[in-house]
């Protein structure tokens, strides 16, 4: 049997448990509906990447149009391997939510699986109107997650986050909509190598990656992220950290290599945006006063680490991905797991706010330990993931060796001190000083072991990423291979359409 034909599950199966999950009157049910689906798609998604690895891209023209016409998926083992860390983080935060009551919201699990069904579609399409289709199948449940308990202040958040993405989803519609005007087809395979030599699809492209960049929370369109993300409850902001951010960063690397073909072109520009959006993000968090809005930051100061890569792949374009993808992976488990950390703190205290907390290192030690742990993890010390990320990107960069690769690393290095000064203010104020009972807190009252749970299994997963190094990073060499072999996926999608042109309706465009 041909394994493509399973591409449309990965859809399939949580919209349908989404609409199970709406119908069913069993709040258990829909409890376990919601975990249990992510947790198979970390499943479903290793066996992907396996299959993948050994026999090359994938793809499903749905209705089995022909290549080029049909609605197309496609998956290759970078894809695959973003859907098995997307699905880890669904899982731990939709397991939050259950054990602190989130889902007592009957639409809670209904709407973060329709979320899960536009990550997993965003991950799987082969075309870009697709993309954007599936992007607002994501955005649509979220902007009931985000509002959900219906305070002033998730209310206001819930506001800018229309307002900003639908704004983008605007742009990224026109821009594709320019590129279909101009060669006929959106289809990512056929678009293979079209922006060299025609100004006005590299511009509609421009607008297509000013879209994607905007929902990736990148300088100097960034500022929604950090008044947004925290004003939502914990467990919807660990499930946001993972998923919006992540496929914005997954399609920007797949434009990179299959579109711009990794024009040098574009190296100074990059540089020179994520450099600043490192830094702003390194330090902007030094001015907030809650925990999660430090936290936000981080996330901001994650993406330019991540997208910075895309500038240095002239000499070894598999390891210069590679880095970047290992942080990504890492940044999704750890920033996750402190995002948690701190809803944990927030359900069990009723406040994040660092001047309302105090103490915790004495009075929760299990939980100190497990935000030290992914304090470590962000700025890259061992034995945490984020060594080995921070590591390869530092010696990757420093293989090209040009003026651009030591400005890239001076700021990589000063981001991070940024980073860590952010991190040592949340200690310093939240888990020294004196205990919480002299602020009028019970001294019985404690974080109950289920609320850590979450978090604590993702700093596991942290330590268990720094230990298996060398599987880990053959992996995501494995993965920037597939994204690499662009004639394969060109091959996959289009069939015998890909033999020299872009698409059957292609006019030339020039």
């Amino acid at each position: 049997m041909a394994m493509d034909i399973l591409l449309p599950i990965f859809v399939a199966v949580p919209l349908a448990a989404s609409a199970l999950a709406v119908l069913v009157p069993w709040r258990i049910v829909r409890d376990v509906l919601h975990i249990i689906v992510p947790f198979a798609g970390i499943f479903a998604g290793m066996w992907l990447f396996s299959y993948t690895a050994e026999h090359g891209p994938i793809a499903h023209s749905v209705g089995l149009y022909v290549g080029g016409v049909a609605i197309p998926f496609a998956a290759d083992t970078f894809s695959a391997i973003m859907i098995i860390t997307t699905s880890i983080v669904a899982v731990a935060a939709n397991w939050f939510a259950t054990t602190v009551g989130e889902t007592r919201a009957r639409f809670y699990p209904a709407l973060t699986l329709m979320l899960i069904t536009g990550v997993n579609g965003a991950l799987l399409t082969a075309d870009l109107f697709n993309f954007f289709v599936f992007i607002e199948v994501m955005l649509l449940p979220s902007y009931g997650l985000i509002t959900m308990t219906g305070t002033w202040s998730r209310l206001a958040s819930g506001r800018i986050f229309v307002l900003v993405n639908l704004s983008a989803s605007t742009l990224l519609v026109a821009g594709v909509g320019i590129v279909y005007g101009v060669i006929g087809s959106v289809n990512i395979a056929a678009l293979q190598d079209v922006v060299e030599g025609n100004p006005l699809v590299a511009s509609a492209m421009g607008i297509v990656v000013i879209a994607i960049a905007v929902k990736a929370g990148v300088f100097p369109v960034h500022t929604w992220l950090p008044r947004t993300y925290p004003g939502t409850s914990a467990a919807v902001m660990g499930l946001f950290s993972g998923l919006h951010t992540k496929v914005a960063v997954y399609m920007l690397y797949r434009i990179w290599v299959h579109i711009f073909d990794m024009d040098p072109t574009w190296n100074w520009l990059i540089v020179a945006f994520m450099v600043v959006s490192m830094l702003v993000g390194g330090f902007a968090g030094l001015g907030e006063n809650s925990i999660r809005r430090i936290l936000a930051y981080q996330m901001v100061n994650g993406m330019p680490f991540i997208l910075i890569m895309m500038a240095f792949t002239a000499d070894d374009p598999q390891r210069a991905l590679a880095a970047g993808l290992l942080y990504t992976l890492h940044h999704m488990i750890t920033i996750a797991a402190l995002v948690l950390t701190s809803g944990a703190i927030e359900e069990t205290y009723g406040t994040g706010m660092l001047s309302k907390l105090s103490g915790l290192a004495r009075r929760e030690p299990v939980v100190a330990a497990v935000f030290a742990a992914g304090a470590f993890s962000v700025v890259g010390f061992p034995p945490f993931s984020g060594m080995w990320g921070k590591a390869l990107i530092l010696l990757e960069i420093a293989r090209v060796g040009n003026a651009a690769a030591w400005i890239a690393i001076a700021a990589i290095i000063i981001a991070s001190l940024g980073a860590l000064l952010s991190m040592i203010r949340v200690w310093r104020e939240v888990f020294w000083g004196g205990t919480m009972h002299q602020r009028g807190v019970s001294p019985q009252l404690r974080i109950s072991p289920a609320k850590i749970a979450p978090a604590l299994s993702l700093i596991i997963l942290s330590v268990g990423m720094f230990i298996i190094a060398g599987p880990l990073i053959d992996a995501t060499l494995t993965a920037t291979d597939g994204l690499l072999n662009t004639d394969a996926y060109q091959q996959a999608v289009l069939g015998e359409n890909a033999i020299g042109v872009p698409s059957p309706s292609y006019q030339g465009g020039n």
